[in-house]
């Protein structure tokens, strides 16, 4: 029973939607079970939950396994379909080739400008900051001088000569200086309600860092110096705020510092307990924003794009113990790549125009060889496509027999030289169905000439009473130029003829048909044509037909026509002699036959014959001897004005006559000629089987002889046996 109509099937097939691989089979049956049993779960969920539960791990199954099946089907399906062009395929492998690899190159490239662009963001900062700190720490070395050569000279230290040595400048606004000598506590200077900060012990030398001092962050620097008798130790210390970030932020974009919200517990907690202090945890570190300064500028142009989250750690140090902690604070910053351009290029003056400019030539110049090998690319994958197609188009016109199409070759490279080779191929290929054609009519005519030729060969064959006949003819092609014939004169006389045509086919046959008829028209007894005869001796012992002194043909109707008639009897000299000169004048040179006439008369037991060059005739006794009828001239039709002889000789009951063509003696193989002895004693040994057993063990010999070969000439064998 069939579950879809064969109509829509064959619509399926058409548009490739029926299944044909195993894969989409299996998918199909997966999908159906999966269906069935989703449908089951579903009319089973409130009869039978536990069923219906222990279903839902199937349909679970079964679907994923249809997804999985559906996919690799659909692949393959999607593959067929647009792979089957030539054109895909080449634009697959383009693909992979040169996009996919250029495709990698960008996104690493633009990976690496990421990267480059956040390492450099991340050099800005910490150099701006380590540039604010070397400043600081200038200016504190400086102060810390002043102040030493003041005690030195007998000053005392205290906050108005600290005071008077702090720069009064826009950016000392927010720095706090305190100074240590013979005492515990500071001595400080700076804005109103900076609270003083201790010395911790570590510092006995110069110092500068990023420190976190009660849980804020801090730009800090020292410098211990003699004065007098004792050290003096003077810090700079500058908050880590929104102010400073604004300064690094003005020319780079937006700055937002994360650290640690929780304070220091207390400066006696160990080194892991200072140390957790600063930085808890990531998420204490990260958890609380601290200051967020600056903004992301406008865009300069359509690549300016915005490179966000550049997070840069900052190096912070306990300030109660000096460990530095790397992950103390992290920096985000958010810039544009024109911004960083700006920082890289700012201290080169018309030198970073003129980088910008190349670097802008260098992408033109690369972008239009992009182009450029794209155009290029595409034509070549036209003219490899559209060679391609044409052949395709070409081969439909080859499947439908129409050889006259040719492609059209407009190039001279491989693909035109295939194109010419099947151009080639289709000539050759008319060519050979001309040639096929003309075979098959020529085949058709020597059928026809075959059916027409075995016409000519006695088929009812008038047996005298004290004389049987037999022959056989067998060509080597499809006509043969062998003859023979049995023609009943009256009652008790038979004509016995065989014939070899020289030369092979449909020529050799048009003679043997010539022949044929002019036989049969020449030697009906009382009705031979003569014309001016002139009479000479008798140069036999019989009366014989003379020699004609001239001899008129009708080459149009291939028989000669009398004005003068004489009754006579016909006799083989006389006929080979008409023959002969009827052949002479009716065909070319090279044209010329072999003729064994013979009549036998019943009456008198006489077989009276002329040979015209053909093989002498074997006649066999019946005691087993053989003698040759050899009496006779030269082949027919070759020289006129000749005279035939003839002989007579007496046939006795059992005597066998043996009339041959070449096409049985002459065969050869490794051993020679097949030979008139061999062909004797097969005769010899047989001669009183019937004549068409005989007939058929000489046949069956001269083929063992010649073996696999090919037969090389006609066979025709003629026998009569006296009784």
């Amino acid at each position: 029973m069939r579950l879809i109509s064969l109509e829509l099937e064959s619509k399926l097939h058409e548009k490739g939607l029926w299944p044909r691989s195993r894969i989409a089979w299996a998918a199909l049956y997966v999908l159906a079970l999966d269906l069935l049993l989703f449908a089951l779960q579903w009319l089973t969920r409130h009869v039978s939950p536990s069923m219906s539960a222990s279903l839902g791990g199937w349909v679970t199954f079964l679907s994923v396994l249809a997804i999985v099946l559906l996919a690799i089907a659909g692949f393959r399906w999607l593959r067929s379909q647009l792979l089957w062009r030539l054109r895909n395929r080449l634009i697959v492998t383009y693909v992979f080739i040169g996009v996919i690899p250029v495709f990698l190159l960008v996104v690493i490239s633009l990976i690496t400008l990421y990267l480059f662009a956040g390492q450099f963001a991340s050099f800005v900062v910490t150099s701006d900051i380590a540039t604010h700190l070397r400043s600081m720490e200038a200016a504190n070395r400086a102060i810390a001088h002043h102040l030493s050569t003041q005690i030195s000279s007998g000053g005392r230290l205290d906050e108005e000569i600290i005071g008077r040595a702090r720069p009064h400048r826009p950016e000392w606004s927010q720095r706090q200086v305190c100074a240590w000598y013979r005492n515990p506590h500071p001595y400080c200077s700076g804005p109103a309600g900076a609270a003083p900060f201790d010395s911790p012990s570590y510092i006995t030398g110069d110092f500068r860092d990023i420190v976190g001092d009660h849980g804020k962050l801090y730009l800090r620097t020292a410098a211990v110096v003699v004065a007098g008798p004792e050290s003096l130790r003077v810090i700079v210390s500058e908050p880590f705020d929104k102010d400073f970030v604004e300064k690094i932020a003005g020319d780079l974009g937006r700055i937002a510092v994360y650290g640690s919200n929780n304070p220091t517990a207390n400066a006696s907690a160990p080194q892991q307990g200072a140390s957790k202090s600063i930085l808890s945890s990531n998420d204490a570190m990260l958890g609380g924003q601290i200051i967020s300064a600056g903004a992301t500028p406008p865009p300069v142009n359509a690549l300016d794009i915005e490179i966000p989250l550049v997070r840069i750690p900052l190096e912070v140090a306990d300030w109660e113990t000096g460990k530095p902690q790397r992950l103390g604070a992290v920096a985000d910053v958010e810039t544009r790549p024109s911004m960083l351009a700006v920082r890289l290029f700012e201290a080169r003056g018309d030198y970073a125009k003129g980088v910008e400019y190349i670097l802008l030539s260098i992408m033109f110049v690369f972008a239009l060889i992009e182009l450029l090998a794209l155009f290029v690319g595409t034509k070549l994958t036209r003219s490899i496509t559209s060679a391609v197609d044409q052949l395709y188009e070409a081969t439909k016109h080859i499947n439908r027999a129409d050889f006259s199409h040719r492609i059209p070759v407009r190039s001279s490279d491989q693909l035109a030289t295939l194109a010419n080779s099947f151009n080639l191929m289709t000539t050759s290929i008319e060519k050979l169905v001309q040639e096929q054609k003309e075979k098959q009519r020529l085949e058709s005519e020597l059928a026809i000439a075959q059916e027409v030729q075995a016409q000519l060969y006695p088929k009812l064959i008038t047996q005298l009473e004290n004389l049987e006949v037999h022959g056989f003819c067998r060509p080597a092609r499809t006509v043969s130029g062998d003859y023979y014939d049995f023609l009943a004169l009256n009652s008790d006389k038979l004509m016995l003829a065989v014939g070899d045509i020289s030369g092979k086919g449909i020529s050799a046959a048009l003679l043997m048909a010539t022949i044929h008829s002019a036989v049969r028209a020449y030697s009906i007894e009382d009705r031979s044509v003569l014309r001016d005869l002139k009479l000479r001796e008798p140069a036999l012992r019989e009366p014989a037909l003379r020699e004609p002194a001239t001899v008129g043909a009708a080459v149009g109707s291939g028989l000669m026509l009398a004005s003068e008639l004489r009754w006579t009897e016909a006799s083989p000299a006389a006929l080979l002699t008409l023959l002969n000169h009827q052949l002479y004048e009716s065909t070319p040179d090279a044209k010329y036959a072999t003729l064994f006439l013979g009549i036998y008369d019943g009456a008198t037991r006489r077989l009276t014959y002329s040979n015209g060059g053909h093989l002498p005739p074997i006649l066999m006794s019946e005691d087993g001897s053989s003698q040759l009828l050899s009496c006779g001239g030269t082949v027919v039709g070759l020289f006129d004005n000749l005279s035939f002889p003839e002989a007579t000789v007496q046939l006795r009951p059992g005597d066998v006559l043996v009339a041959y063509s070449d096409g049985v003696t002459e065969p050869e193989n490794d051993y020679g000629e097949f030979g008139e002895e061999r062909l004797i004693r097969l005769v010899r040994e047989n001669r009183h089987l019937p004549l068409e057993r005989i007939t058929e063990i000489v046949t069956v010999a001269v083929d063992d002889w010649i073996g696999d070969n090919e037969q090389p000439d006609d066979v025709t064998l003629v026998l009569a046996r006296a009784r």
